[in-house]
């Protein structure tokens, strides 16, 4: 059932970011959208001729718990609908030509959104009657603990070395700020790490031991990765031979593959501040905000998230998008280890976004062909050129020449050794360990 429908102005480029607030702006596009009674908000380029010849919209969102706002900028009669996609908080900006317009729209969405919300209490009500007495394990809490010391901290709060007093085990305890996620729109991006931490099993995946809250704080005890960030080694030894980033793109290439084709899920933040490594040197992906759930070939993404240096060209472009930017990710991060420095930057990030849009990556002429290949394969523009990027996915990367030779199976199975794990401890103290 149709609640609502009219032509709109969409601003395709106005998404909430994950650095400095910063907007990439777009232009404003004419849509038709339809607003159905289930909360779905649909827009088209052109108005359906009927409901049988209902085509793929360019946009598809609910209104569900929704936050709409007037705003008479950046032009009058516009208004901002904030609301949750799956588990990301997004923004969209749209405008009419009168003030009516405007009201008629505000009044429907927050009519629906309102219906929703009503029906949705009546259910957990109903739920609650249905089972009364649940018990559940005693939880953790901060009591539970030593607190050794202080390992990083963020603007949402800091990482802590702790110490289980019943066990003696060590673990990196991240504690977060309530207050701080909600007012920073966090929400979404800190119930998505707790998810997928939760439910992933590999061995370059950071495992979460415990979650619990206080009043007002949030709590994951994580396994401690006491080899440091790789950012911290790549820092001190400016450059890694192409046996050693080979040994880390391996890993992590294992690790993606599992997101990818287990769990359905896209990482989108993988620089070397997210990579850490274990007292035996293997890595460890750490840091889940940004991942996006339920992703397969036929549902793609649209949220403008990120780390600007590291962001795909189709992101950029405010185009849908899908597993490729995991491979453009990796493209970046190898680059980095290489040659010593990120294959496209600038302080300005107009200039920066200009820069991955439009240059072609300059590979230097000291590494060797299979290297060049392979980074010039995962830093193709157009991902469905990318190396990743097709049907295939992880395995077009196994399969590429530069892994020549690695045994993939022994890779999982944390049977490849990169150095002694005496000396990597001994290389790593005074490192960090990072929170956002």
């Amino acid at each position: 059932m149709f609640h609502f429908n009219t032509y709109l102005f969409h601003h395709s480029g106005n998404h909430l970011l994950d650095f400095d607030d910063f907007t990439y702006i777009k232009t404003w596009r004419p849509r038709f959208f339809l607003l159905k009674s289930d909360g779905t908000f649909i827009g088209y380029k052109e108005r359906p001729q009927g409901v049988d010849q209902l085509v793929t919209p360019l946009n598809n969102f609910s209104v569900a718990q929704c936050q709409v706002m007037k705003t008479e900028r950046p032009k009058a009669n516009s208004f901002m609908i904030r609301c949750l996609q799956w588990t990301t908080v997004i923004e969209r900006t749209f405008y009419v030509d009168t003030p009516e317009e405007r009201e008629d729209w505000l009044g429907s969405i927050q009519g629906v959104a309102a219906k929703l919300q009503r029906s949705e209490e009546q259910e957990e009500a109903e739920e609650d009657r249905s089972e009364p007495h649940l018990n559940h394990p005693r939880d953790k809490s901060m009591l539970d603990f030593e607190y050794l010391r202080l390992l990083g901290r963020g603007s949402f709060g800091k990482v802590i070395l702790v110490k289980e007093t019943s066990t003696g085990r060590y673990y990196a305890m991240k504690i977060l700020r309530k207050e701080v996620i909600v007012t920073k729109d966090e929400v979404a991006h800190t119930l998505t790490e707790n998810r997928v931490l939760q439910t992933s099993r590999h061995p370059f995946l950071t495992v979460l031991r415990y979650s619990f809250q206080t009043h007002d704080r949030l709590c994951f005890v994580m396994e401690y990765a006491n080899g440091g960030e790789l950012f911290f080694h790549l820092s001190r030894e400016r450059v890694f031979s192409e046996e050693r980033a080979r040994f880390y793109g391996a890993e992590i290439v294992s690790a993606l593959d599992y997101l990818h084709s287990v769990k359905n899920v896209v990482y989108r933040d993988l620089k070397l501040e997210n990579l850490l490594l274990d007292r035996e040197g293997h890595v460890k992906i750490t840091d889940f905000g940004l991942c996006k759930e339920g992703v397969t070939d036929d549902v793609p993404m649209t949220t403008f998230c990120g780390t600007p240096e590291y962001l795909a060209p189709e992101v950029l472009e405010d185009s849908d998008y899908g597993r490729a930017v995991d491979w453009w990710g990796l493209g970046v991060v190898m680059y980095e280890m290489m040659c010593g420095r990120l294959p496209f930057y600038s302080h300005d990030h107009e200039a920066l976004f200009s820069l991955i849009l439009t240059e072609e990556v300059r590979l230097p002429s000291t590494l060797s062909q299979a290297a060049r290949r392979l980074l010039a394969g995962l830093l193709r523009k157009d991902p469905k050129a990318r190396l990743g990027g097709g049907p295939g996915d992880a395995k077009e990367v196994m399969k590429h020449q530069f892994f020549t030779g690695v045994r993939w199976e022994e890779v999982f199975l944390k049977k490849v050794w990169r150095e002694h794990p005496s000396q990597l401890i001994k290389n790593v103290r005074g490192g960090k360990a990072g929170v956002r």
